[in-house]
């Protein structure tokens, strides 16, 4: 079970939130108490998403954010003299090719949104943070910010990024009043992720996931950050991978006939 957060005023920001693991997870904490605060790109999706959660009893607000845009982001933090969790979601990956033939501009977006987006949002409300005296960051990476795979290196070159980022900020804010958490999924099997990867080629992101039985569900990832986000202050989970039982490693999965 998880704990309600010590005031009913306790603000979360989510980025990323209009789709998979960042809608699941701003659902998630919603109901574990907290104000949520949803940011994305496309407007009308965490419109919708705060509608459903203010129908539902929860505190939603939207707020569409490029995190990439540091100028938008700054004006963005001013609204918020505390803050209690952010959830740095917004990321992604795009194609599939070897070094030899990857494209550049691929890799500068995938740099870009998972570790400039991330830089950016966690520059920008690190003092509120701070200020709420019982802060957490999480930063949503991925296994691939920890293994290899063969056409993966841009997404893994961002992602080895992002991980490097959270472990760094831990060194340096310790004796400050904020975690920093990492979660690093494995197979999450959602809407998006894959079809985005492979520029909408819908077969390719099927065999993805093909013969795998039960990959991992954007809410597995957003109950784990709950339950992370919402353990005692003085507990921190410094890193927490989680895969699907089929899946053993970046390159070995099971998969059925």
């Amino acid at each position: 079970m998880t704990a309600a957060p010590p005031a009913a005023s306790r603000i979360a920001v989510v980025t990323g939130a209009s789709s998979g693991i960042g809608a699941a997870t701003a659902r998630r904490l919603a109901a574990a108490g907290y104000r949520v605060v949803l940011t994305a790109r496309r407007k009308d999706r965490i419109e919708a998403l705060a509608e459903e959660l203010t129908a539902a009893g929860h505190s939603a607000t939207a707020y569409p954010l490029d995190v990439t845009d540091r100028a938008a982001v700054d004006e963005f933090a001013t609204a918020f003299r505390t803050l209690a969790v952010l959830v740095n979601n917004a990321g992604g990956a795009l194609g599939a090719d070897p070094v030899a033939t990857g494209d550049p501009e691929d890799w500068r977006l995938m740099y870009e949104t998972n570790v400039i987006g991330t830089l950016n949002v966690t520059q920008a409300l690190l003092p509120a943070l701070t200020a709420s005296g019982d802060g957490t960051i999480v930063v949503v990476s991925s296994t691939a910010g920890h293994a290899t795979y063969e056409g993966g290196a841009g997404y893994v070159a961002a992602k080895h990024g992002e991980h490097v980022l959270a472990e760094t900020l831990r060194l340096e804010i310790v004796g400050t009043p904020v975690r920093v958490i990492e979660i690093a999924p494995g197979m999450v099997r959602t809407d998006e992720f894959a079809l985005t990867r492979f520029g909408g080629d819908a077969e390719k992101a099927a065999k993805v996931y093909e013969g795998v039985a039960e990959p991992l569900t954007a809410d597995d990832v957003a109950d784990t950050i709950t339950w992370t986000v919402t353990r005692p202050s003085h507990v921190n989970v410094d890193l927490l991978v989680l895969r699907p039982r089929a899946q053993a490693s970046n390159t070995k999965v099971h998969r059925e006939p």
